[in-house]
């Protein structure tokens, strides 16, 4: 299995991946509500946030600003343009880390001048380390750029550009006219049939590319400068290889860890999980932050992305070869129950030592029903498992006596082609009316769960009806058929899964502190939604642009 099938796939599902490591649902019932009851924080107990610091708070706005135009707007682009192999990459990679850059500056300045209210807080670690993550990765694609134009792979009149060029048509489809390719090359391409995040060609052509890194045999003549003369030696030597798969690995969960860095920020700002606070801040904000990237990663499923594999709501394109190729119901019911499986054993964790109670009884019954409903929901996508339930009439179907019009009659239905497995979408569905119906010690906790209750709720319901579409009118083209109702579902699922964060103990906390009601974050969150939405559709749609001017420029001219 090649790695960057595996990799773009865990680029949409990496929270979910953290689960046996961090996940515990800890919640309203740890003991932090025993100290509380039905009372909020009294005013004069409230721990000093850097929310409320008036101090140097212009620095921090700035801050926030630009790591936000840094993570939301450029960094997405940067990643687009690189799966397209685009000549702009690594110019936009520059202009995100000088973004980034002045971010952390300004950052520096703030913590110098401002108290350290938060001491130890995860979210400094986190950036720090993503930074050079960032920084690492454009580090190679710029050692591969000078590499290959060290020996002149670049087009004529582009030899001396900052930014790397994909030199790419018809026939090499991403390679170079003497058979190398850039680093940041994934190894993929997007067909005319799919701009997906992660277009690619078939099992030869990604064979041949993966190889490719390791025939580079690049040598530097002594006119070209001596770092042209590293950068020519470190492509060939067999560090290269590895090198150039954590780029591509790295260009998959970039976004998803920047996701996690921005949420730790948000806890330090608000001050948010300290002490044994941080079970129910987990709970809530990892598997809030599930449902979020589930949204998000359908509405890419809706533009056209993993159309190839027919996770697009498309007839599944012919591939070469018996290769097992999952639905993405499969994966989602896989991962409910893995969910179920590690979430079973920590479901007490922030009450360790202490007593069960009913409430930890109920939280269990969820955690056997993800595990239940994600095993039925693997079973039913399994075509073994429908191979073995049609025994019967595969088994009368051999006979002979039968006629070509009743062995007409007894070929497999056209629903086999797709899914259509409502399972995963139930599990939600109920997951959504428990909580809704949730008790909570204050009445501000009440609203905000039911809120996100129903719209996860919501989600379901509107899944459940593009299966009804489906079923009725069955896809028969490759290219995406775009039902309307996911884009409902990913709204509901992306509003919902950022509402469930907010609805941890700490965080409604703060909003009773602040004065701020259950209908403001609805309000607030709903809108932001729309703008996320937006602007997914529109970095997917410039990855598509990308793509389709790379094949103009690369395509020999008469």
């Amino acid at each position: 299995m090649k790695h960057t099938d595996l990799a773009s796939v865990a680029s949409t599902l990496l929270l979910s991946l953290l689960l046996p490591a961090v996940l515990a649902h800890g919640g309203e019932e740890g003991p932090h509500q025993d100290s509380h009851g039905d009372d909020h924080k009294e005013d004069t107990k409230y721990p000093a946030t850097y929310f409320a610091l008036s101090e140097h708070a212009g620095v921090m706005y700035a801050h926030i600003a630009v790591m936000t135009i840094a993570w939301v707007v450029l960094l997405p682009v940067a990643v687009m343009l690189s799966l397209a192999k685009s000549q702009y990459t690594l110019l936009l990679q520059f202009v995100f880390l000088s973004a980034n850059a002045l971010g952390v500056v300004l950052a520096a300045i703030y913590s110098a001048k401002a108290p350290d209210l938060y001491p130890n807080n995860a979210h400094h670690k986190i950036g720090w380390i993503i930074t050079a993550v960032v920084a690492a990765q454009v580090l190679v694609g710029l050692v591969g750029r000078i590499a290959s134009a060290s020996r002149g792979q670049t087009r004529s009149g582009e030899e001396h550009a900052f930014i790397p060029v994909a030199m790419q048509d018809n026939a090499s489809r991403g390679y170079f006219s003497s058979g190398y390719r850039m680093s940041h090359d994934s190894g993929q391409d997007s067909g005319p049939a799919s701009e997906s995040l992660r277009g690619h060609s078939g099992d030869e052509d990604d064979e041949i590319k993966d190889n490719a890194f390791e025939d580079m045999t690049l040598a530097a003549s002594s006119h070209k400068g001596r770092f042209a003369s590293k950068a020519a030696k470190v492509v060939s030597s067999r560090v290269w290889k590895p090198l150039t798969t954590s780029y591509q690995v790295i260009d998959r969960i970039i976004l998803p860890f920047g996701f996690v860095a921005f949420a730790t920020g948000i806890a330090t700002y608000g001050r948010f999980f300290e002490g044994r606070g941080i079970f129910s801040g987990l709970a809530h904000w990892i598997k809030g932050g599930i449902f979020f990237w589930l949204g998000l990663f359908s509405l890419g499923r809706w533009c056209g992305s993993f159309a190839e594999i027919g996770w697009a709501w498309n007839a599944r394109p012919p591939r070469r070869g018996r290769a097992w190729r999952p639905s993405s119901e499969f994966v989602e019911s896989a991962l409910i129950c893995f969910y179920g499986c590690t979430n079973i054993f920590l479901e007490h964790l922030s009450r360790w030592g202490g007593r069960w109670t009913g409430r930890d009884l109920e939280h269990i019954s969820i955690t056997v029903l993800f595990i239940g409903g994600g095993a039925l929901g693997m079973l039913v996508e399994s075509s073994r498992v429908r191979e073995l339930l049609n025994t019967t009439m595969y088994d009368e179907a051999s006979e002979p006596s039968y006629s070509d019009e009743e062995r007409k009659r007894r070929k497999r239905p056209k629903t086999y082609e797709f899914s259509l497995n409502p399972v995963p979408a139930l599990v939600i569905l109920l997951l959504g009316s428990l909580m809704s119906s949730h008790q909570q010690p204050t009445m501000m906790a009440t609203m905000v769960h039911k809120q996100w209750g129903n719209l996860l709720s919501a989600a379901s319901l509107a899944r459940t009806i593009t299966y009804v579409i489906m079923y009725l009118k069955p896809p028969k083209l490759v290219l995406p058929s775009r039902p309307p109702t996911e884009l409902l579902a990913s709204f509901c699922m992306i509003s919902g899964g950022i509402i469930f964060m907010a609805s941890s103990v700490d965080t409604i906390d703060g909003m009773i502190h602040y004065d701020l009601d259950a209908m403001f974050m609805y309000t607030v969150t709903l809108g932001l939604v729309g703008l996320l939405m937006a602007w997914e559709v529109t970095v997917l749609a410039l990855k598509g642009w990308a793509v389709r001017r790379e094949r103009r420029v690369g395509m020999p001219r008469n």
